[in-house]
């Protein structure tokens, strides 16, 4: 998850009662590297790419569900706001450009365009100003990033094309799809997985 360094916080080891903190997620790391949602997501995503279709990553971090992608025959490129995460992703052969959610690219660009968000809800008291904040944290409601991309994701689908988002049933999926609809998408849960401390699901959007 990201703002865009794309992914979530693991969901713990099922041995507490409560989530970790972001305190307690943060380690040495400054690009959180892959977890369960980003594998969620790869997965389901390349069950639904072909060969030589256009594929954003959104949020890149590592360049991880890019890569996966790029395995499954498709012109991946990952997008992602902090310079540090741009630097892993081509560091890890995935073709980066460094910018917020879909704004640098051209209308009706992309066959699919894949997103894991940050989706941490997050009092303002419990923020840190630093690039492991921007990858974790979305904010009061877990939708920071959320709604924005579901306010501008149409404008880069080519016809028939497709958005996946991971979001966490801490983030509401069903007040996700509803915002979506106010905004021209119609959408499905294409996948979920039950953890410890959430169930993830992926959604997929598409033009109504």
């Amino acid at each position: 998850m990201g703002e865009e360094a794309n992914d979530s916080g693991d969901g713990g080891d099922g041995s507490g009662t409560e989530r970790p903190s972001l305190a307690d997620q943060r380690g040495v790391e400054s690009v959180y590297q892959p977890a369960e949602d980003s594998d969620l997501l790869a997965r389901t995503a390349r069950e639904r790419v072909e060969a030589g279709d256009t594929v954003l990553d959104v949020g890149t971090g590592s360049g991880y569900v890019a890569a996966t992608l790029a395995d499954a025959g498709a012109r991946a490129v990952g997008v992602d706001v902090s310079p540090l995460a741009c630097r892993e992703a081509a560091d890890n052969g995935v073709p980066v450009v460094r910018g917020d959610l879909v704004e640098p690219f051209r209308a009706d660009a992309f066959d699919l365009v894949a997103f894991n968000p940050p989706y941490l809800p997050t009092p303002p008291e419990q923020e840190w100003d630093d690039w492991m904040e921007h990858a974790l944290s979305g904010g009061d409601d877990g939708r920071r990033l959320v709604d924005p991309f579901l306010e501008t994701v149409e404008r880069v689908l080519a016809p028939g094309g497709e958005a996946l988002m991971l979001v966490s049933s801490l983030t509401d999926p069903a007040a996700v799809r509803a915002y979506a609809s106010e905004h021209g998408l119609a959408s499905e849960q294409l996948a979920s997985e039950k953890h410890p401390y959430e169930a993830l699901v992926v959604l997929r959007f598409y033009r109504d």
